[in-house]
């Protein structure tokens, strides 16, 4: 154990501590927000309501699916902008440099590498959206990472327009990016111009085939997923934020799953994946990492100990909006050899229930819909996957519980034991005459 949190610290800290990983994950929570908002769109689209289409055809016309799909379009539909910049805002803090200069070099720089398309009968030229959507999300953060980074090194450099100090400090900024910018457009432009001639004909396509499609390929896998839900428990055992850490790495990933089943939904195609976020996050984190809600029922209702019992009556509260800090670090499980077992297993089975159940039609696949992490189970579980979905969650509570349980008793009478003990010796020295000493928490 010893061995293990010492070099697990390590690695963690590293990970945590990178500033790419750092900035991809402060983009994704940046804007979390619009694709909440911007995937609940979609849903309100294709409510599937008897009745629901008709009512809505006849009321505002046949065109009425517009009035949701053009939000979803512009914010779930055009994540990689946010995403963009996100990156580049995140880097900019990290570096020091100025903020909006950043974001507007990764901005065109990722522009100028986004195929865009011959609108047929205006002769025009367009970018389509879906471009700017999953599709395009990870040149996006190639992109906004390689144009900061060759920002800096311009700017450290000094090769930056100087203006005298009688100059507005915003006019001053304007004209110190000019040859920043212009060395980033050159640059970038000249690779759309070689990826031309290329059999990819251009950066994005070349980046989705040779690394996003596999990496989304391989992290839709129920292997990829069990491995995740591992390392992030694995993590938590010793304090560390396993959910930071394998976010980082995974939400990218998966969040371009949620996005193809979005798309997919709105198109009236099949689903195509059974991974993606709001899998891992309703249907394996159920209650959290560890799948704790189980544990809190448990300590309210069956507890014996009063640290117990008292811990899951300030915990159950945090527990249904999937907090359960207070478990991992209240009972502890950090380091706990009885409770560590459990908190790593139950997941890694709730994963298998969840994939089983969806991959054999039970429940429906989820929608695609975004919903805040802080959704609680059971209602989460109807929002993405209907009233099978909810079932599902409430049948893995069951399971969680059913997991814990045994564990639960062990460190319970322990507790209990170490209790009684405390009282015991009490009373003993109480009869003695002797004044009572009350050993700090």
């Amino acid at each position: 154990m010893v061995w293990a949190e010492d070099h697990l610290t390590v690695l963690a800290g590293r990970l945590d501590g990178n500033r790419y990983l750092t900035a991809v994950k402060n983009s994704f929570i940046g804007a979390m927000s619009l694709l909440i908002i911007g995937s609940f769109f979609i849903l309100l689209a294709y409510l599937p309501i008897g009745g629901y289409t008709d009512f809505m055809a006849g009321t505002f016309g046949s065109d009425w699916q517009s009035f949701f799909t053009i939000p979803y379009n512009v914010t779930m539909g055009a994540m990689t902008l946010w995403v963009v910049i996100g990156i580049a805002n995140s880097l900019s803090e990290s570096y020091k440099l100025d903020r909006m200069a950043c974001i507007l070099a990764a901005l065109v720089s990722f522009l100028v590498l986004t195929p865009t398309e011959v609108l047929v009968g205006s002769g025009g030229t367009g970018l389509p959206l879906a471009n700017l959507s999953a599709n395009g999300l990870f040149l996006g953060m190639i992109v906004a990472v390689a144009a900061v980074e060759i920002l800096r090194f311009v700017d450290h450099r000094g090769w930056t327009i100087k203006m005298p100090a009688s100059v507005p400090s915003n006019v001053a900024k304007s004209f110190s990016s000019l040859i920043p910018i212009a060395v980033l457009l050159v640059l970038f432009n000249v690779v759309r111009m070689l990826f031309t001639v290329t059999e990819y004909h251009d950066a994005q396509t070349f980046i989705f085939a040779l690394l996003q499609s596999p990496l989304t390929a391989l992290g839709a896998t129920l292997p990829a997923t069990l491995l995740a839900s591992f390392v992030e428990s694995a993590l938590w055992i010793f304090g560390i934020h396993g959910g930071n850490i394998v976010g980082g790495i995974m939400t990218p990933i998966w969040l371009s799953l949620t996005s193809e089943n979005a798309t997919a939904l709105a198109a009236g195609h099949t689903l195509p994946n059974i991974v993606d976020y709001q899998f891992y996050m309703n249907f394996v984190k159920v209650g959290g990492s560890g799948a704790t809600f189980g544990l809190v029922l448990l300590l309210v209702f069956l507890a014996k100990s009063k640290q117990f019992r008292t811990i899951g009556k300030l915990a159950i509260g945090p527990e249904i909006f999937t907090i359960n800090e207070p478990i991992i670090f209240g009972i502890p499980v950090v380091l706990n050899p009885i409770l560590i077992i459990p908190f790593v297993l139950t997941p890694l089975v709730l994963c298998v229930v969840a994939w089983v159940s969806m991959a054999t039609g039970i429940v429906p696949l989820t929608n695609g819909v975004n919903i805040p992490w802080t959704t609680p189970p059971i209602i989460s579980g109807f929002l993405v996957s209907g009233w099978q979905g909810a079932t599902l969650n409430v049948v893995q509570i069951v399971i969680s519980a059913l997991i814990y349980f045994p564990f639960f008793k062990v460190a319970d009478r322990i507790a209990l034991g170490k209790e009684l003990a405390a009282e015991a010796e009490i009373t003993a020295e109480a009869s003695l005459g002797k004044p009572t000493q009350v050993a700090a928490a």
